[in-house]
C-alpha cells in the first residue's frame, strides 16, 4: 500500500507575519535603493560584486557549511536508518530525497542546507543519533525537511543581499568619509544615513523572519510525522544536552557557533534579552505551539 502523502497545512497567522516582515524588507531596500539614485551615487559596481557574492554563497554555501562542521556524505550502506528515515519523509512530504550527511561531533544538532529542493543536503551529527530515540530524530529530520520544502535557505540569501549592501554603504562611509566630493552635497551624508537605518532595521526584520521560518518548519515537522511531542521531547533534549557539554565539547560549540542559523536548536541558550537578535525562536515558545498542534490533532482524530 502506499504511503500517503503529508499536506503542509498552512497557519494564517504565521503566515501573515513572515510576508508583512518581508514586506517590510522590501520596503526599506525599495527606500535604499530611491536615496541611492536621487543621490547619484556611483554604487553600480558594489551592486554587481555584491550581487556575484551572493551568487557564490548561494552555490557554494552548503560545501563551506559541511566542510565547518565536518560532515561527510554517508550512504545507504553507511547509515541505512538514517536513509530509510529520511526517504520515508520525502515520500511523506512530497521531496525529492536529498543527500544525507553525518557530522562526527558530540554536540547535538542537525541541519539542512541547499539552495533548492534537488541540490539539499540534510545532515544529522553523531551526538544528537546517539541521543534521541527514533520517534525523536524523525520529528528532527522532518523539521529540517520541512525547511527544504520551504526553501528557506534561498529566502534567507535574497533577504540578505540588500541588507549586505546597506551594510557596506555603510562601512565604506564611515572609514573613507564619503571621499572628496562636493562639500556642499549632502547626498552621501544622505545615503550614509539611509543605509546605517536600513542596515539596522533589516537586522532585526531578518532576525524575526528567520525565528517565523523556524516556527513554520516545527509545524511542517510536526504534520508529516503526526507527532508534534515527539518533536517537543526532541528540542527538550538537544538543549539540555548542550547545557550540560563538557568544558571541551563547549569550546567546540563555540566554534561552531557561526552555524547557529542552520541548527535547529543553536548550540548556546539565549536568555531573554538575547531573544530579539537570536535567529530562532525561545525554546518555551516552540514547545508551546508544538503542544497546541498535539492538542488540535488529537482532537481531530478523536
Amino acid at each position: 500500500m502506499a504511503t500517503q502523502k503529508a499536506v503542509f497545512p498552512r497557519d494564517a497567522g504565521l503566515q501573515a507575519r513572515v510576508l508583512l516582515t518581508i514586506f517590510l524588507l522590501g520596503l526599506l531596500y525599495v527606500a535604499l535603493f530611491v536615496v541611492i539614485v536621487q543621490a547619484g551615487a556611483g554604487l553600480a559596481t558594489t551592486v554587481v560584486i555584491l550581487g556575484l557574492f551572493s551568487l557564490v554563497q548561494l552555490f557554494f554555501s552548503d560545501k563551506l557549511a559541511l566542510a565547518s562542521m565536518g560532515a561527510k556524505e554517508v550512504t545507504p550502506q553507511q547509515a541505512p536508518g538514517l536513509h530509510a528515515m529520511i526517504e520515508k519523509l520525502c515520500i511523506q512530504a512530497d521531496l525529492p530525497k536529498p543527500k544525507i550527511a553525518v557530522a562526527d561531533t558530540d554536540v547535538p544538532n542537525a541541519f539542512a542546507i541547499g539552495r533548492s529542493r534537488k541540490s539539499a543536503t540534510v545532515c544529522a551529527t553523531t551526538g544528537i543519533m546517539r541521543r534521541l530515540s527514533p520517534s525523536e530524530l524523525e520529528g528532527v529530520m522532518a523539521h529540517e525537511l520541512a525547511h527544504v520544502k520551504h526553501r528557506d535557505v534561498l529566502v534567507m540569501t535574497i533577504a540578505s543581499f540588500f541588507a549586505s549592501i546597506a551594510a557596506i554603504i555603510t562601512q565604506f562611509g564611515f572609514f573613507f568619509g564619503g571621499g572628496h566630493g562636493d562639500d556642499d552635497n549632502p547626498s552621501f551624508a544622505i545615503v550614509l544615513l539611509v543605509s546605517f537605518v536600513v542596515y539596522i532595521l533589516s537586522f532585526f526584520l531578518m532576525m524575526a523572519l528567520s525565528r517565523y521560518r523556524e516556527f513554520a518548519a516545527d509545524r511542517g515537522a510536526a504534520i508529516v510525522t503526526g507527532r508534534p511531542s515527539a518533536l517537543s521531547a526532541a528540542l527538550v533534549k538537544i538543549s539540555s544536552a548542550v547545557e550540560q557539554l563538557p568544558s571541551r565539547d563547549l569550546r567546540e560549540a563555540e566554534r561552531l557557533e557561526r552555524m547557529n542559523a542552520f541548527f535547529i536548536v543553536p548550540v548556546r541558550v539565549k536568555s531573554a534579552v538575547q531573544a530579539l537578535f537570536s535567529t530562532h525562536p525561545p525554546m518555551e515558545k516552540r514547545i508551546e505551539r508544538l503542544q497546541q498542534l498535539e492538542s488540535q490533532l488529537q482532537g481531530t482524530t478523536a
